[in-house]
């Protein structure tokens, strides 16, 4: 009898530890699959929560607009009465004290935001407000996407963060991370899903890890100005405009090389070198990379997985609780801030000579490079920072498919780019100002500059 309830222990105590490796185990496959699995639709390659947002954009495309300028009129008077007039009531929740209580500073860009909607929603005063290449391209095509894929990576986001999928990646990825990228290892999550994925997702999943003292501040912006690439769905996107299909796998390599050039010298140079490496809160599940020496890294990492993926007793309410959070977090923080600054600055790009006189100064350098057709090209250079489908717009009526070609590897390189990636970022607790993304800009572009040309004398 004593025998039988013995062997009834082991089987009891065996069973409850493979339920804990399987609470880290599924979630975490469900997780990449949604986030980091690139997938062949009828569309072409994206990955599922990608592809979720296209669907849902599709059926609701007629009414987004005006739901988007619904939600900034909400928000804007929300912000108003929470940031201004401070009632007590509701600053007692945490919930509305996050997404509504802010610097006027915000609400005062949160109402351009809604401003900006109105007049491009009902096409009220100056045409160059409203048309389709400034607040009409910010309102009808990027939003109503950013709209539809903060629903659903916000939903499924904890399936990334909350089940120990960082945590093992972290231990098992340290040893690379570190050395080449300044980064803790479980960045590498971070950086798949952005490069894979969307920037707008990179940034919603590295500004939650920062907001949960995961990354110190040098960390954090350095992911999201590093890491938050164009997909690679919008980079095929950009090569067909440009005419150049047939290219794809020299241009992807491309995007790779300079990248990956990109990503290993920004962190070693100022404004990310010289940010603090504190963090923004403290987190006991942080572990010390000390931890690391002389044990084995994959049981360490699973010994993590599993901590952490046990460490909420109602799992469920884990992800709803987060899931929706997230999604209010995006809906109510970014938008606004997106539909401000890319309209300001689609306006100056579209109307103005102010690009065109910032590139300037790259004439001679592309000369220097040999790039045919170089002052048509100089403007296209330092246009992105606007919109990332500028540079392909001015670009695409070049003659010369060897400068159509950088300037397409450029602008998807370039990453800061003010209609989404600089206004997310902006608008999340990322520790990054205007300025730092205006000199990211211009050394993201001198650095891979002649890494994509050098790539282009080899193939043309």
């Amino acid at each position: 009898m004593a025998s039988n309830d013995v062997e009834k222990q082991k089987q009891n105590n065996k069973n409850s530890s493979m339920n804990r490796y399987l609470l880290f185990i599924i979630p975490s496959l469900l997780g990449i699959f949604l986030f980091m699995t690139p997938l062949q639709f009828e569309d072409g390659i994206t990955i599922p929560v990608a592809f979720l947002a296209k669907q849902l954009e599709a059926l609701t495309i007629e009414v987004l607009p005006w739901l988007v300028t619904a939600i900034l009129f909400l928000v804007s008077i929300f912000t108003g009465w929470i940031t201004l007039l401070k009632p007590e009531k509701p600053l007692k929740s945490d919930l509305m004290k996050a997404l509504f209580l802010v610097h006027p500073t915000w609400f005062v860009i949160r109402v351009f935001g809604f401003i900006f909607a109105v007049i491009t929603l009902f096409q009220l005063g100056p045409e160059w407000i409203w048309s389709e290449y400034t607040g009409g391209l910010l309102l009808y095509d990027l939003i109503p996407l950013l709209f539809t894929i903060f629903l659903f990576a916000g939903l499924f986001l904890p399936l990334l963060l909350n089940f120990g999928l960082l945590e093992f990646c972290g231990v098992l990825l340290n040893k690379i991370m570190r050395p080449v990228f300044t980064l803790p290892g479980r960045s590498s999550i971070d950086c798949i899903a952005s490069w894979m994925g969307d920037g707008a997702i990179g940034v919603l999943l590295t500004n939650k890890q920062y907001e949960e003292g995961f990354y110190t501040k040098r960390e954090a912006a350095v992911i999201g100005t590093t890491f938050s690439v164009v997909s690679i769905t919008f980079s095929i996107v950009i090569l067909a405009y440009m005419g150049l299909e047939h290219l794809f796998i020299p241009y992807y390599l491309t995007i790779v090389l300079a990248g990956f050039v990109a990503a290993v010298i920004m962190p070693r140079i100022p404004p990310l070198s010289r940010k603090a490496d504190t963090y923004y809160v403290e987190n006991k599940q942080r572990f010390a990379e000390g931890e690391l020496k002389g044990r084995n890294l994959f049981a360490l990492g699973m010994e993590k997985a599993v901590e952490r993926a046990t460490s909420s007793n109602n799992h469920f309410a884990v992800i709803a609780k987060g899931g929706i959070k997230n999604v209010f977090d995006m809906w109510f923080g970014v938008i606004p801030v997106v539909m401000a600054f890319g309209t300001l600055a689609l306006i100056i790009a579209e109307h103005t000579a102010f690009f065109a006189i910032l590139g300037a100064p790259f004439v001679p350098l592309l000369n220097l490079m040999q790039v045919p057709e170089a002052s048509q090209a100089a403007q296209t250079m330092v246009i992105g920072f606007a919109d990332m489908f500028l540079p392909a717009v001015i670009g695409s009526g070049i003659e010369s498919e060897f400068t159509r070609f950088v300037i397409a590897c450029v602008s998807v390189t370039q990453l800061i780019y003010m209609s989404e990636v600089g206004g997310l970022l902006l608008a999340s607790k990322l520790p990054v100002k205007f300025s730092d993304l205006a000199i990211i800009f211009i050394e993201r572009t001198l650095i891979t500059l002649p890494v994509i040309v050098a790539m282009a004398h080899i193939l043309f």
